[in-house]
C-alpha cells in the first residue's frame, strides 16, 4: 500500500516538474520575442 502511494507521488511529482519546465521555457521564449519586437518598434519610431 505504502509502496503504491510512493510510486504515485513520485510519478506525479516528476510529471509536474516536466510540465513546469516546459511551460517556463515557453514563457521565456515568448517574453524574449516580445521584448525584441518592442525594441524594434522603438528603434523604428525614432527614425
Amino acid at each position: 500500500m505504502v509502496k503504491t502511494i510512493l510510486i504515485i507521488l513520485v510519478s506525479v511529482s516528476l510529471f509536474g516538474l516536466i510540465v513546469f519546465i516546459l511551460v517556463k521555457n515557453a514563457l521565456r521564449r515568448k517574453l524574449n520575442f516580445l521584448i525584441e519586437e518592442e525594441k524594434k518598434n522603438k528603434s523604428n519610431n525614432l527614425k
